[in-house]
């Protein structure tokens, strides 16, 4: 199901917290939407998946309109929506299988059906042996596959992420958003994930969105807004991100340019091919490459010497063999 958002405004009080965001998020992909805290992303999230009515704006599914439908159609469209939260949100007092049967229940379903589906969600999420245990005695990361269950009960097509993961360790955040992957592949789902986390948007997304104080300020697919950050928001996201086994410092100085590799370029012998073509040196003070899931994009902190007129010649030729070419000042 494809998204479109026009021009949505939201304030609170005196407190503008989305203010005239337009995005469009196509369908049966995975998009992010990141940005740090009070930026506006959990009132986004809560427009887009119709809990909320837009001050000004509009909010499109499949090309039709859907914030301002009547009280029963618009019951019958958030049905077609599918939320998980960071908290679980799922009911103490009831079983696993229980939690993923509620929705059903709530939308009048045969106790026939809804006992094959809760069965069949619970396979998909891998906790099929965990029916009928009490919720007390799940994991953190089972908690989250039983929430990402009962999301899905209803067969939505739209699946929302309200920050996930953050209440989850690495390896166990690495495991739900495999397994979200995988469910969005085989019911072509489209995955909205709000996240303050680069590295979720880095390891799960196509596509991502990046908010600052209630405006969106970048936009595009993940590699590209990797390979060519073009705010510093993003750029501090971005730099973050950048581990101990992604980046090596030489040095803790910063050199004047900053490079970044995109396609096959971080396995090209690129500062030696321009060493033997031009009359430049070069410092290195950090590198390191960003794994992303269809293309690595490699990062190089230097410093290049030499007569302007050459380090131009250098910067030119590094923009058309796919480095991008960024100045510190920037």
């Amino acid at each position: 199901m494809q998204i479109k958002l026009e021009n949505l405004k939201k304030t609170y009080d005196t407190i503008t917290a989305v203010n005239d965001v337009s995005l469009d998020i196509p369908e049966n992909t995975i998009f992010g939407i990141i940005g740090k805290s009070g930026a506006g992303k959990s009132s986004l999230v809560r427009l887009m998946s119709l809990l909320e009515t837009p001050d000004q704006g509009a909010v499109f599914y499949g090309g039709r309109r859907v914030d301002n439908l009547p009280k029963n159609e618009l019951i019958a469209c958030r049905r077609k929506i599918g939320m998980i939260f960071q908290n679980f949100n799922l009911f103490s007092s009831r079983t696993a299988g229980k939690n993923v049967a509620y929705p059903l229940e709530i939308c009048g379903t045969p106790k026939a059906q809804i006992k094959e589906r809760v069965t069949e969600m619970l396979k998909l999420v891998g906790l099929e042996d965990r029916e009928n245990a009490p919720i007390s005695t799940l994991s953190g990361g089972q908690k989250q596959r039983v929430a990402i269950a009962r999301a899905l009960a209803t067969q939505p097509d739209i699946l929302y992420c309200d920050e996930a993961t953050s209440a989850l360790d690495p390896n166990t955040t690495q495991s739900i958003l495999a397994l979200i992957k995988d469910i969005q592949k085989k019911m072509n789902l489209t995955v909205v994930m709000i996240t303050h986390q680069m590295e979720v948007v880095r390891d799960a997304c196509e596509y991502v969105a990046v908010l600052e104080e209630g405006q969106l300020v970048e936009q595009g697919l993940v590699k590209e807004i990797f390979a060519n950050p073009k705010t510093k928001t993003t750029r501090d996201f971005i730099k973050n991100v950048l581990n101990d086994k992604e980046m090596v410092k030489w040095s803790d100085q910063t050199g004047r340019f900053h490079l970044h590799f995109t396609g096959n370029t971080p396995d090209k012998p690129i500062m030696s091919m321009i060493a033997n073509k031009f009359d430049v040196k070069f410092n290195i003070f950090a590198a390191g490459i960003s794994h992303l899931p269809d293309e690595d994009v490699g990062y190089m902190n230097v410093d290049i010497t030499g007569s302007d007129e050459e380090i131009s010649k250098v910067i030119e030729w590094l923009e058309a063999n796919n480095v991008r070419v960024r100045k510190e000042q920037e």
